[in-house]
C-alpha cells in the first residue's frame, strides 16, 4: 500500500524500487552535451518552490498525448519517447523569455542547447506528468525558429487584467486545448500576477479552471433525459461513465487492482465527489480533475445536465505511470462511444460492474444512495 504514496521515491527502504527498475530496463542513456532539433514544450520543477529549476523538453518526437492515442502507440512506445526526453535543469529567470516562446507557440520549435555536461539519467514519478528519462543543466539555449501564436492565444497573453482562470476558460472556449493552457500557465504568460508555475500543478490547475467554469454552465442545462453507460480502456486504465438524469453531482471511484502498479498485494480504493462547489484538493489528485474535465466538455457539447459517477479501474499491465492525461484521454475516448442505454439504476450498476470489471463498486459511491432515496424537482415534471 506505500507505494501508491511513495511513487518510487525510496520510502520502504529497498535499495531499489522494483518499479523504478523496469522502467529502467527500457533506458538506453546516450551521453551528449549537446541538443539540436525540435523543443515541443517546457518543464518547470516543484521542487524548491518558489526558487523552480525549469527549462525546456527536447526530443524529435511529438509531446502530444492525443497523437500518441491516435497513432495507437502502447505504453512501451511512450516509455520509449518518454525515456529519450531531455529534460533542461536550471535557473529559469536567465531562460524564461526562450521558455515563454516555446510555451506561446501552436509547433515545436527548433533550438539549440548546451549543457554544462552530458546529460544522465535523473526519473522520478507523481502520477501527474508524463515522465522524463534524461536532465542536464542549461550552460546556453537558443530558439531558431520564429513562435506561430494562435491569435486566440495572442490575445489572451497580452490581457493583463484577465485573471487565470478566466484566461484558462476563454483559451478553452477559443479551442486551444488543457496541454497547450497549461505550458501557457507553467510559463507565466496569463493572469493578472504573472510567475512561472510548476508543470505538474498547471496540468491540474487548468483541468480544474476550465471544468469549474464548465460545470457553471452545465447546471443551467436540461439533464440528460436517460440513464446511460460509457466505457472504454486505455493503456490498462478502465475507465465507465455512468450519466444520471439529475443536477450536477460528480463522484470519482478509483481502483488499483492487486498487484498493479502502486496497490502492493492487496487492492487500494478511493473515492471522492462533489456538487457544485468543491471542497479542498481531492485525494484521488490529478485524475479527480482530468476525467472531470473530459465529463465536463461532453455535457457542454451536448448541452445537457446530469449526475455523473466516473469509475477508474486499473490493472497490473499499466506497469509505468504515464500521467494523468491517461484518464483524460480515456475518458474522452469512453464518451465518444455511443453509450449502452439503461431502464433503470440497478440496470446500470450491473453494466458498469460488467464493463469496468469492478462489482463491487456500488458499496463504496455515497452518490448512489442519495439518487436512489432522494427526489429532486425534476422527478415531479409532468
Amino acid at each position: 500500500m506505500m507505494c501508491a504514496t511513495c511513487k518510487g521515491k525510496g520510502m520502504c527502504g529497498l535499495p531499489h524500487c522494483p518499479v523504478m527498475k523496469r522502467f529502467h530496463a527500457q533506458v538506453r542513456t546516450v551521453p551528449r552535451q549537446e541538443f539540436m532539433g525540435a523543443s515541443p514544450s517546457l518543464f518547470i520543477g516543484s521542487y524548491g518552490y518558489p526558487r523552480v529549476t525549469g527549462g525546456p523538453l527536447l526530443i524529435n518526437d511529438a509531446d502530444d498525448p492525443p497523437s500518441w492515442v491516435a497513432s495507437g502507440l502502447g505504453i512501451d512506445d511512450i516509455v520509449d519517447i518518454r525515456a529519450r526526453t531531455i529534460r533542461g535543469v536550471s535557473p529559469v529567470a536567465p531562460y524564461l523569455p526562450a521558455l515563454q516562446e516555446l510555451a506561446i507557440s501552436s509547433v515545436p520549435l527548433d533550438v539549440e542547447v548546451r549543457f554544462t555536461r552530458p546529460v544522465s539519467f535523473d526519473l522520478t514519478f507523481d502520477g501527474t506528468v508524463a515522465p522524463v528519462g534524461l536532465s542536464g543543466s542549461l550552460e546556453k539555449m537558443k530558439v531558431i525558429d520564429n513562435p506561430k501564436v494562435d491569435p486566440s492565444v495572442d490575445r489572451v497573453t497580452s490581457d493583463t487584467d484577465l485573471g487565470a482562470n478566466g484566461a484558462c476558460s476563454e483559451l478553452h472556449r477559443s479551442g486551444i486545448d488543457v496541454y497547450q493552457i497549461s505550458h501557457l500557465m507553467s510559463g507565466g504568460l496569463i493572469g493578472r500576477r504573472r510567475k512561472v508555475v510548476p508543470t505538474r500543478w498547471s496540468i491540474t490547475a487548468v483541468d480544474d479552471a476550465v471544468s469549474s467554469a464548465l460545470k457553471q454552465k452545465i447546471a443551467r442545462y436540461t439533464p440528460v433525459d436517460h440513464i446511460r453507460v460509457f466505457s472504454n480502456d486505455l493503456y490498462a486504465n478502465r475507465i465507465v461513465v455512468v450519466l444520471l438524469p439529475g443536477d450536477w453531482r460528480y463522484e470519482m471511484i478509483e481502483r488499483w487492482e492487486p498487484q498493479s502498479l502502486w496497490s502492493g498485494d492487496s487492492e487500494s480504493i478511493t473515492v471522492d465527489r462533489e456538487g457544485m462547489k468543491k471542497k479542498g484538493y481531492s485525494p484521488i489528485s490529478g485524475a479527480y480533475y482530468s476525467a472531470r474535465l473530459a465529463v465536463a466538455e461532453y455535457l457542454e457539447a451536448t448541452r445537457k445536465c446530469a449526475r455523473v459517477i466516473v469509475i477508474r479501474c486499473v490493472s497490473a499491465e499499466y506497469w509505468a505511470p504515464l500521467g494523468t492525461w491517461v484518464i483524460r484521454e480515456a475518458t474522452r475516448g469512453a464518451l465518444r462511444q455511443p453509450g449502452i442505454p439503461c431502464e433503470t439504476v440497478d440496470q446500470a450498476v450491473m453494466r458498469a460492474g460488467i464493463a469496468s470489471g469492478f462489482t463491487g463498486w456500488e458499496g463504496y459511491s455515497t452518490l448512489l444512495p442519495e439518487i436512489r432515496n432522494q427526489r429532486a424537482l425534476f422527478d415531479f415534471r409532468t
